[in-house]
């Protein structure tokens, strides 16, 4: 096979690689991207719609919602969220945070505390479900449930629609959960 037809080759097979990463990415939005992260405590998502809210309530028994957006009264979301959790009798925390800056250390264990102390099971989510979700699933697997820091570090993978690349925006998810690493005494 010469070099012409390598390439050919080569390059038809990263086209449908990337096509299928697409068409991975695009069905986790299109399914809400929910998750069960430590079964009966806590599951994430993305923006849940008030009809979402009300299956992760029946389905899942959920009864904290932690946003992870922060409070936006007077958007179309926010509101329908904060009426659908009122209507299902749920509790609604908002904890505002980018998904493009590194969270200060203040600020994450404050949202360890707030995971911490919620009525489980807990739903957190963000937009995409994928970054900011990620972290906190990864802080709230490591440091609340006990669970080994490896396994914990997966919810800020590909598999939930997070896409550590460096120099984007939300690599500083990354960044913050290896500083954090630091900050907790974890080898890393």
């Amino acid at each position: 096979m010469d070099a012409r037809a390598v390439l050919k080759r080569c390059a038809w097979s990263a086209g449908a690689l990337v096509l299928a990463a697409g068409i991975y990415l695009g069905g986790l939005q299109l399914t809400g991207n929910f998750h069960e992260v430590h079964a009966g405590e806590l599951y994430r998502s993305a923006q849940p719609s008030a009809d979402d809210l009300a299956d992760y309530a029946r389905r899942h028994g959920i009864k904290t919602v932690i946003n992870l957006r922060g409070a936006h009264p007077g958007r179309d979301w926010y509101d329908q969220e904060i009426a659908a959790s009122e209507a299902l009798g749920l509790t609604h925390v908002d904890f505002g945070m980018s998904d493009s800056r590194e969270l200060p250390l203040d600020r994450s264990l404050e949202l360890l505390a707030l995971m911490r102390d919620a009525e489980k099971p807990l739903l957190i989510h963000c937009k995409a479900g994928a970054d900011r979700t990620g972290l906190a699933a990864v802080m709230y697997l490591q440091q609340l449930a006990g669970i080994d820091e490896e396994t914990a570090e997966w919810q800020l993978s590909p598999i939930y629609g997070h896409l550590n690349i460096p120099m984007t925006g939300p690599w500083a998810m990354d960044q913050t959960w290896e500083r954090l690493e630091k900050d907790f005494g974890l080898p890393s």
